[in-house]
């Protein structure tokens, strides 16, 4: 019997159209339809294509008109491949820079991101939102944690490279940025999104992101959510209107949006991190500034405040004066009003607490507040006179009291303190710091037997 090998093609043809055709009915998905997985591997034939894939499952409880959702636990490591598509030959000898970051999805949450995260900073200390697996990752060059955004890991890959995974953990579950009420709360969605730029030692290219959205929960909690919401789907008569799991996620391209310019921004790209290189397993950590620090402000150098108007070289200036040289480099572009514009939670979040606070305050040009307030009059004067005690101790109060009169501290033998009995006890440095602040007393000097000094009564 003899075939027609024209016509056998014809109908090999029309049955494998038809055979197609069925399967991207039966997948039925408008994340993941027939068209659009072919168009993700149709990208190999992009010039500048990239591709991020999770390697963690996504729910099938999702309806086919919405985005995918994936289930992560609290602290396991998940790969995320970092793929060139296409020629990859395109950027030989370049390294690329990917930002991974988990960001809100609500945009309620996103308008107070800042006051979120500081929050959990509070909650959590020493911890981090996001975090890299760094023995399980492969094909890194390198890897930076950020000490102030906790949120953000960025690593240099090079895109000739077979292949680049990197291993994230997610140290936040959902349930902790919503409103506690009763128990049950359903935890808020976040979004793992990578931005990849070309990398650069004076700037940096963006070339592409993707992201998609991921609940966190409590170690081995998203396996319970998986295997409940199959057990929901399995009792569901209209299943072809859900999106079916697939076990990776890969992340939709979407749109790279800068943070908002300000100098907070500019702050956060100088700060000192810490880098640490997979391959090598050197660390690599920015050089001091050699500018010394004063112990002492010298009295010759005024405390004067800051103005907007101060070039970047005045603000440079107004740091050293101000015993803040070691952030000059920190600060190289800032003019006052750039300074001027960050607020104390800036300030600490950039320089921690003790600077932070003590910068701020300087910006301020606010006097200190003393430790102990007291008030004094003599007996003969009916006009009270404040004493403020940065130091509360007896030595220190003799001196302002000394001041206070116009007399030396060493006419003053002692200072002692009548009580209601009429008993004097003796002014120690204990005593001092148990008096009750802006406490007030009348004073009485008593002249020494047989010297030239005067002993102090408080009452």
């Amino acid at each position: 019997m003899a075939f027609n090998m024209e016509d056998l093609d014809q109908g090999l043809a029309a049955d494998f159209d038809s055979n197609l055709t069925g399967l991207g009915t039966e997948l039925g998905t408008s994340a993941y339809n027939m068209s659009e997985v072919l168009a993700v591997f149709k990208q190999e034939e992009e010039e500048d294509g990239f591709q991020y894939i999770l390697c963690a499952a996504t729910s099938p409880a999702v309806k086919l008109s919405e985005e995918t959702l994936t289930y992560l636990n609290q602290g396991q490591s998940y790969e995320l491949k970092l793929k060139k598509l296409g020629n990859a030959q395109t950027y030989s000898g370049k390294v690329l820079k990917s930002n991974i970051r988990v960001l809100f999805h609500d945009k309620r949450l996103q308008y107070t991101e800042k006051e979120q995260m500081a929050e959990w900073r509070i909650q959590r200390p020493g911890d981090r939102i996001l975090d890299i697996d760094v023995p399980l990752s492969y094909g890194v060059l390198q890897y930076t944690r950020s000490p102030i955004a906790l949120n953000s890991v960025e690593v240099l890959w090079d895109p000739a490279k077979e292949s680049t995974g990197t291993f994230i953990q997610v140290h936040c579950i959902s349930t902790e940025f919503t409103p506690k009420k009763h128990g049950g709360e359903k935890g808020v969605p976040f979004r793992v999104q990578v931005d990849t730029f070309l990398h650069d030692q004076d700037t940096d290219t963006h070339l592409h992101s993707g992201s998609c959205q991921v609940k966190v929960f409590k170690p081995k909690g998203a396996d319970r959510k998986h295997k409940t919401d199959r057990e929901k789907m399995e009792k569901k008569s209209d299943r072809d209107k859900y999106q079916p799991s697939y076990e990776y996620t890969i992340l939709s391209t979407c749109s790279y949006v800068t943070a908002v310019t300000s100098p907070v921004s500019a702050v956060y790209d100088t700060l000192n991190t810490s880098s640490t290189s997979i391959e090598t397993g050197t660390v690599v950590t920015p050089v001091p500034t050699n500018t010394p620090v004063p112990d002492v402000l010298d009295d010759h150098l005024p405390t004067d405040p800051l103005l907007p108007a101060a070039t970047s070289q005045q603000t440079q200036e107004w740091l050293t004066r101000n015993r803040f040289a070691a952030y000059r480099k920190l600060f190289q572009n800032f003019t006052g009003a750039d300074l001027l514009r960050l607020s104390r939670d800036d300030l600490i979040q950039i320089l921690g607490p003790a600077d932070g606070i003590r910068l701020n305050n300087a910006l301020q040009d606010r006097h200190v507040r003393p430790r102990l307030t007291i008030y004094v009059c003599q007996e003969s004067d009916q006009v009270y006179h404040a004493i403020y005690l940065d130091n509360p101790t007896a030595e220190d109060l003799k001196a302002k009291v000394a001041l206070l009169y116009n007399v030396a501290i060493t006419k003053i033998s002692h200072i002692v303190r009548q009580i209601t009995s009429g008993i004097r006890i003796l002014v120690s440095d204990e005593m001092v710091q148990n008096l009750q602040d802006e406490s007030s007393f009348s004073i009485e000097a008593l002249k020494d037997e047989g010297r030239e000094t005067y002993t102090v009564v408080l009452k």
